[in-house]
């Protein structure tokens, strides 16, 4: 099994069958059936992406970003690896204004 819990900011992980049932599960995702019915939504959702407009409509990986943290959603030996993993913290003056505009 893999180490999923060693991989830098992992606050939690989820393994699941590509049925959605979870095999596996760590940190906050631990026990989540909640959450790995969204994530077997959501690859759901890719297998039903117009195949005319996307060639390849396996998906192989999906992140999904929030503010403070971010899921990485992977298939591998069909398997789906979902991680949960903080986001690095943005400094203070990447947020302020750089100054009046020109007029």
């Amino acid at each position: 099994m893999l180490a999923l819990d060693k991989i830098p900011d992992v606050i939690g992980f989820l393994v699941l069958t590509q049925d959605g049932a979870v095999l596996s599960s760590g940190g906050e995702l631990e026990n989540d059936e909640h959450r790995a019915n969204i994530i077997n939504g959501l690859i759901n959702i890719t297998d039903n992406v117009d195949p005319e407009q996307f060639e390849n409509n396996s998906f192989q990986r999906i992140s999904i970003a929030f503010e403070e943290h971010s899921y990485v959603v992977c298939l591998s030996n069909k398997k789906v690896y979902v991680v949960k993993k903080r986001n690095p913290q943005q400094s203070s003056y990447e947020n302020i204004d750089s100054g009046p505009a020109a007029n």
